[in-house]
């Protein structure tokens, strides 16, 4: 067992476990509060206006009292190089981006990401087959915050057609800049000659033998810039070639650069804002996933897969804080990325002893509150795949 248990489970009403947590001691929040479908609240504090609970503006301003201070403590013991992920669906999404736009600042929005959780489309109701749920993340301070929002398991090989005589793969790019905003007026320095024999490849910043004059122009003719400074041309020639190519305007020589894939996994694709349930699991896979190490014990976990893409954003040695852990899908997400890749990530699962339901499968299993189902499932996963488990 690693010296640190990448598990602890710590049981109570999240906003008095999380006062105990020392001031910015978190680097990634993943929260999965409660949707507000028309049902109580598990934290039903003195924050909620349980007069007017039944009306529809009511529900959504008792939902929004219940979550703006767990909010407030989630932003104090969050590190500045922090970001928060939260799951959302339509009933409070409109709410709780307001809400957050609040407590971490306008400024840190980064995205509302939509996960295709069900793929078939929920069929009960009126009106649309549902078949996704919302993800919003925020920065506790954008320019210190060290998410990388890519990933390698997008990058297709096949968009790199070449081969060289190594074996590396690769494909050209216009050493252009082809975004029209960038131009001789507004920046001037890179708009410069090069040189460059179209019969050889060879590409330098100045004139050699059987070399042309190069100036960058987009499609139509028009002066455009390079992308690279001549500095760095005189340091990567080799990664350059000069190519005559067939425009609107005719023929013409043109530099490109040759981007190449790393085999080291080191290439990475930013991601899209639309997570499918083919790349990250749907809620049946949750409830797979769950069922084969604890039983059918809870109706709509998320899979560790939406979890693990998150935790691929932030360092390998992270501590995760999950304030509303449900199931506990995040720490087992967390001990499956640390087994992956030798991460030493830590979880902070919070969850409070909300009773399950009478004749349950939960309850007909001897777990009397949603916390027993945490940590039976954290107990299995340490025994299952390792990193031992913790209990305040």
């Amino acid at each position: 067992m690693p010296e640190r248990a990448w598990n602890t489970f710590l049981e109570g009403d999240n906003l008095d476990v999380l006062a105990r947590l020392e001031a910015g001691s978190v680097d990634l929040v993943y929260a999965d509060p409660p949707y507000n479908t028309g049902n109580d609240f598990a934290y039903a504090d003195s924050f909620r206006d349980s007069a007017h609970a039944d009306a529809a503006t009511g529900r959504h301003a008792a939902w929004a009292a219940m979550m703006r201070p767990r909010l407030h403590a989630v932003r104090r013991v969050l590190a500045p190089h922090g970001a928060v992920f939260v799951s959302i669906d339509d009933n409070e999404a409109a709410h709780l981006r307001l809400l957050m736009d609040e407590v971490l600042g306008e400024a840190g929005f980064l995205a509302q990401v939509v996960v295709n959780l069900n793929p078939k489309g929920r069929q009960l109701g009126r009106g649309f087959a549902t078949s996704h749920e919302y993800v919003l993340v925020y920065a506790r301070d954008p320019k210190r915050c060290v998410l990388d929002a890519s990933t390698h398991d997008t990058v297709d090989e096949d968009d790199f057609p070449h081969v060289d005589d190594g074996g590396r793969r690769f494909r050209h790019l216009p050493l252009r800049n082809t975004n029209k905003k960038f131009n001789p007026v507004t920046s001037p320095t890179l708009h410069y000659s090069l040189h460059g024999d179209p019969a050889s490849g060879q590409v330098a910043t100045a004139p050699f033998p059987g070399s042309v004059e190069v100036l960058p122009v987009f499609g139509d003719g028009r002066p455009a810039v390079w992308r690279w400074s001549p500095p760095l041309v005189e340091q990567r020639p080799d990664d350059l070639v000069c190519r005559t190519i067939r425009g609107r305007t005719g023929e013409r020589v043109d530099v490109f650069q040759r981007d190449w894939l790393h085999r080291d996994g080191g290439r990475r694709k930013k991601l899209r804002t639309i997570w499918l349930a083919e790349e990250i699991g749907s809620t049946d896979t949750a409830v797979a996933e769950l069922k084969e190490l604890v039983g059918h014990v809870f109706e709509s976990p998320k899979p560790t897969g939406l979890v693990r893409r998150i935790l691929a954003t932030m360092p390998d040695d992270v501590t995760v804080l999950d304030p509303f852990a449900g199931s506990g899908t995040t720490g087992h997400a967390v001990a499956l990325a640390n087994a992956a890749d030798g991460g030493s990530r830590h979880c902070i699962s919070v969850n409070c002893a909300e009773p399950t339901r009478e004749g349950s499968n939960a309850r007909n299993a001897g777990l009397l509150t949603v916390a027993d189902i945490t940590r039976a499932r954290l107990r299995a996963v340490a025994d299952r795949v390792g990193g031992g488990l913790s209990l305040g």
